[in-house]
């Protein structure tokens, strides 16, 4: 015979049903009889109940493997433990009962790349080796001194890039041999097409910090194409005969690519443009925009969102949001199908949770200077869970933006078709806005 281990309250009960089975019995038996009508019957009804609560009180207890502030012995964590990081992480140390399933890691901080300084500045990048599900994009972090310059280069991918402190100036020609050369502050963007060249140079009073966003995830800021490093591997007699010119005027172009380097403060700007645009003009398209004098594409009381995307930023192939939410606001259960989403966390805290079908799903915390990564057309929500705005980048491999919301789905779905997969009631489905909310509450 089995032993059904009972606890304190589960004894108690037990007992309860002893006494009132017990007072039933007793009511029913003769003066003269020790045992009363004590059938054998009574006995089983008696063992039946005992049996039952006990395996109720088991039950109960089984379920209880949770508890808000992890105090059951199954919830303890005794040994070695990184206490700060968990600290910031509360939804991986303790995820939501709704999360299930494997999910692979979609942040990584770049907090946690490697810093490479030189004399104008330092930088850090953000990949595919980093971060293995970012396979559309990579993003890199780049501080400029007041006269520092990310020397005159290009790449293979399109550099979209926006304005975290500070200003520079950058240059750019394109394949028509016309020039932009421009001056950009906070929250101001940039857009450099594939293979165009260009240079960024930190301004006055304190230099510069940007992010810069790239449409390859397998991209290396430490791979580009730099001016001094092909000059330095040409042969001297080709690059004279190239320019018509001594081979002796390249005696001095530096041997090791200065990638990063220190130079003074540059000219006026409206002189360096004339200059420029000698002989052929500037681009047709500016490959600058004005983000920060943008007027927000939504706003709600809970935040806003501003969409750049090239409706209204011709030049540029990548699409973005940057969105604002208050504390407590709620980027709304939404997905993107025409690509993947990129983000970067400017500001605040917040949590997602990505839903990746065949029931898993998984919650992450993120914050200031954290990078996220959605996969196309997977479901997924952000929320705030600080006490001060949570500002981030949304950043798509796409010239324009795109979007699903789980709300304007379910409302221009047949309200009856919804509730009977839902079973939240039809006026709950009729109170759902037509439109699009974004961010939530309204």
């Amino acid at each position: 015979m089995d032993v059904i281990p009972v606890g304190p309250r589960i004894a108690t009960s037990l007992l309860s049903v002893l006494a009132q089975r017990r007072t039933a019995v007793s009511n029913e038996k003769p003066d003269n009889a020790p045992f009363g009508n004590l059938s054998r019957r009574s006995v089983f009804g008696i063992g039946s109940a005992l049996t039952a609560a006990a395996l109720a009180g088991v039950a109960a207890n089984a379920q209880q493997v949770r508890s808000s502030d992890h105090h059951l012995p199954n919830e303890s964590d005794p040994g070695p433990k990184n206490s700060a990081l968990e600290g910031e992480n509360p939804d991986s140390v303790w995820s939501p009962e709704t999360d299930n399933g494997t999910v692979a890691p979609f942040k990584y901080s770049f907090a946690l790349a490697r810093k490479r300084v030189e004399s104008g500045g330092w930088t850090r990048q953000i990949t595919v080796r980093e971060l293995p599900i970012s396979k559309t994009m990579a993003g890199v972090e780049m501080r400029l001194t007041a006269g520092g310059v990310r020397e005159l280069h290009w790449h293979v991918e399109a550099e979209w890039a926006i304005m975290l402190y500070g200003n520079a100036r950058i240059t750019a020609v394109d394949q028509e041999g016309s020039s932009f050369v421009s001056d950009v502050g906070e929250g101001d963007l940039w857009l450099f097409p594939k293979g165009v060249p260009h240079s960024i140079q930190g301004l006055g009073p304190d230099g510069c910090r940007f992010l810069l966003v790239f449409d390859d995830g397998d991209f290396n800021e430490f791979e580009t194409f730099l001016i001094t490093d092909w000059l330095a591997h040409t042969p001297k007699e080709v690059l004279g005969k190239n320019f018509n010119v001594p081979e002796s005027t390249f005696d001095h172009v530096p041997q090791k690519e200065l990638f990063i380097f220190q130079a003074g403060l540059p000219g006026d700007l409206k002189a360096e443009q004339n200059e420029a645009a000698a002989g052929s003009g500037v681009v047709q398209q500016r490959f600058d925009f004005r983000a920060s004098q943008m007027k927000p594409t939504k706003v709600t009381r809970s935040g806003e969102v501003k969409i750049i995307d090239s409706k209204n930023f011709p030049a540029t192939p990548i699409a973005a949001a940057i969105v604002r939410l208050k504390p407590g606001g709620l980027r709304e259960l939404h997905w993107h199908p025409n690509a993947d989403e990129w983000q970067y966390y400017m500001s605040g805290k917040g949590r997602m949770t990505v839903f990746a079908a065949g029931t898993h799903a998984r919650t992450m915390d993120l914050q200031e200077g954290d990078v996220g990564y959605v996969l196309q057309s997977e479901p997924h929500y952000i929320e705030n869970t600080g006490d001060t705005d949570l500002v981030f980048l949304e950043m798509f491999k796409s010239d324009h933006y795109e979007d699903i919301s789980l709300a304007e789905w379910m409302s221009h779905t047949p309200h009856l078709l919804v509730d009977q997969h839902l079973h939240v009631g039809k006026a709950m489905i009729d109170g759902i806005p037509k439109q699009e909310a974004v961010i939530t509450p309204l």
